[in-house]
């Protein structure tokens, strides 16, 4: 079968793409569904640095956009222990002709797949009865094979597991410990994304099942979003680059990278000097604040201290270096009358 994607014209008309899709995202789509790594079924396994190599993105941003199209957008999803990518709507777009061929490649290809949730995924919105209930058919022999599994453990050997784990937890102590540790950062970064991604989005989402005692946690995640989001507001309201995500993703880890103690002050007052020398690009607002992180200015007041002081000092120079006249020594007597004849 002849590797090629189709994409149909009706994905310009399309109103997600339309009115929610940012130019990146678009392209990202595209890519989604034109990738060589993409099947006849809609799910293929990728790996986010493949992604990032073929976009020339950072792996940072395609983080973002992934979570944007699993939780706004609601077009694909990813597993990302089996490496394996989901896409919502291909078979509404490509899955519609039948025949033993087509059929035989889409058996073969959902053979391989290991995330059954996946293809359950997929066929909820594909037309041809005949190809669904082929998707369908994968999914009811992997849940009669698990349920089978599971009652034999259960029956033979329950404990079985239990002394195993307890043994591997005796002699490798370290390790496991090393591996909760690791799990911990992963969930640490993948809150520290959550709360980026909330940055990009044009509005903030009401929450009306909270109680009236906000904890402190939701307090400092709301504070965070709410900067970041004033940050991200400037920065497309003062014609930094409306659509440039990436230059956006690198501004907003000075919030938690930088050693200042009024990050989103500091930066906004950097976008501030960048629009007022029309310099409005993120390697000069990075420069700014750099220079002042090397200066040990951490507040906005001062920075007003320091640009003071500076001036002060211009001013002592000019006036040093403006004066004028013979040098007379400090013992020198000037006597008016020397040398007439009385």
């Amino acid at each position: 079968m002849g590797k090629y994607r189709m994409i149909h014209t009706d994905f310009w008309d399309d109103p997600i793409v339309i009115e929610e899709m940012t130019p990146e995202e678009r392209y990202f789509y595209l890519y989604l569904l034109t990738n060589t790594k993409t099947t006849q079924i809609g799910i293929y396994r990728i790996t986010k640095k493949q992604i990032a190599f073929d976009l020339g993105y950072s792996i940072d941003t395609v983080q973002m956009l992934m979570e944007r199209f699993i939780h706004q957008h609601k077009l694909i999803r990813y597993n990302s222990e089996t490496r394996e990518l989901a896409i919502r709507n291909w078979g509404k777009e490509n899955l519609h002709k039948g025949g033993k061929p087509v059929m035989d490649c889409i058996a073969s290809e959902l053979k391989a797949v290991k995330d059954i949730s996946l293809i359950q995924y997929v066929a909820e919105l594909i037309p041809k009865q005949e190809i669904r209930s082929l998707f369908e058919s994968f999914c009811a022999t992997e849940n009669s094979l698990s349920n089978e599994d599971s009652n034999q453990t259960e029956e033979n050997v329950p404990l079985e597991n239990d002394l195993n784990e307890a043994k591997e937890d005796s002699l490798h102590p370290f390790t496991i410990r090393g591996q909760k540790e690791k799990e911990k950062q992963k969930e640490n970064k993948k809150e520290k994304q959550q709360q980026k991604q909330k940055a990009f989005t044009p509005y903030i989402e009401n929450d009306q099942n909270r109680k009236n005692t906000p904890k402190v946690e939701d307090l400092v995640q709301n504070q965070q979003s709410s900067d970041a989001q004033e940050i991200i507001e400037f920065w497309d309201n003062n014609g930094f680059g409306y659509s440039n995500l990436n230059a956006k993703e690198q501004l907003l880890l000075w919030l938690d990278n930088s050693s200042f103690l009024q990050p989103k002050e500091m930066i906004l007052r950097a976008l501030e000097i960048s629009c007022a020398m029309n310099k409005r690009r993120l390697n000069y607002v990075v420069g700014i604040l750099r220079n002042w992180e090397n200066e040990s200015i951490l507040t906005v007041n001062e920075i007003e201290d320091y640009n003071r002081q500076l001036s002060e000092r211009k001013k002592r120079s000019k006036t040093k270096a403006v004066s004028g006249g013979r040098y007379v020594p400090s013992g020198f007597t000037l006597d008016i009358t020397a040398g007439e004849d009385e």
